[in-house]
């Protein structure tokens, strides 16, 4: 009982510094902007308390509603695009072979480029005015006359996607092609003499046993695109006609522009508990088809 105490007096003082760290940079943080959602809080002066006011003036805004299913679209869109060509890219290199280390390298470059100025790298080759996008496909014959790449929803949005794609592909690459190497050849080998095609392999063996790792990339993908916020504000700031407006833009203006920081917090808390449901719901999805 004695090396039972002692074993746990160790681990609480080991886990101490984790806690103080999560307390103060997350539930402080927290239990703040869930008080501040509840008060009329103005950038000076004294807050006001009003309940859940805040919480029924986000449902009367029509631009926090359309941004909601702006983002889910864009959510879907982006996560599926993203794990289709990261994966197609992981099963490419994930075996050695002259060259192979090159392809890496170059499909993972991207992921070294922040976010911020890939964006704005991005906005430059849109530009029919300085960018070689549209001149490289007149003069390939693709198109007649030069894109317009950001005057219209679609094309904004899907612009945006193609954006991130070249971004992050490279990226969830990497983590694919960990789970794939991971997965032993022995199980490939006895499918293989047992007459599998690589079709069966692949929907009997190497998606069931990567599923904890498709399970961490929907989670960071889900998560990053509900909270997209440079890609869409340096692309299109939200146009054309607020038709790319994301939550998070809509928050920020709410908090920086119209300095009313108290439907800010509101909306904050909405969409931290819309990513914890669909975090859960995912995971959940996931272990259940495990099992």
């Amino acid at each position: 009982m004695r090396v039972l105490r002692r074993d746990a007096g160790v681990g609480w003082v080991l886990s101490l510094p984790a806690a103080f760290v999560v307390g103060v940079f997350f539930l402080i943080p927290l239990g703040l902007a869930v008080w501040m959602s509840l008060n009329e809080w103005p950038l000076l002066g004294e807050p006001t308390f009003t309940g859940t006011d805040n919480y029924t003036a986000i449902a009367d805004d029509e631009l926090f509603t359309s941004a909601i299913w702006f983002t889910v679209k864009y959510t879907v869109i982006t996560t599926v695009v993203l794990f289709v060509i990261a994966f197609g890219m992981a099963l490419l290199v994930q075996h050695s072979r002259p060259g192979v280390g090159l392809m890496r390298t170059a499909y993972f470059l991207p992921a070294a480029v922040g976010l911020a100025a890939a964006s704005l790298l991005w906005f430059a080759l849109y530009s029919n005015d300085v960018g070689p996008l549209s001149d490289v496909l007149i003069w390939l014959g693709v198109v007649d006359q030069p894109v317009q790449w950001l005057d219209t929803p679609d094309s904004a949005l899907w612009s945006t996607v193609a954006m991130v794609t070249w971004r992050f592909a490279g990226f969830q690459m990497l983590i694919l092609m960990t789970g794939l190497q991971a997965i032993p050849v022995d199980v490939y080998e006895a499918a293989r003499i047992d007459g599998a095609g690589w079709w069966r392999m692949m929907r009997s063996i190497t998606l069931p046993l990567m599923r904890p790792t498709i399970a961490l990339l929907l989670v960071l993908s889900v998560t990053g695109s509900l909270l997209a916020f440079e890609q869409f504000y340096l692309l299109t700031g939200g146009g054309p006609d607020n038709s790319t407006v994301t939550v998070v833009m809509v928050l920020y203006r709410q908090a920086f522009r119209l300095l009313d920081l108290g439907v800010a917090a509101a909306m904050s808390v909405v969409v931290l508990v819309a990513l914890i449901a669909g975090n859960v719901l995912q995971l959940s999805i996931v272990r259940k088809g495990g099992e």
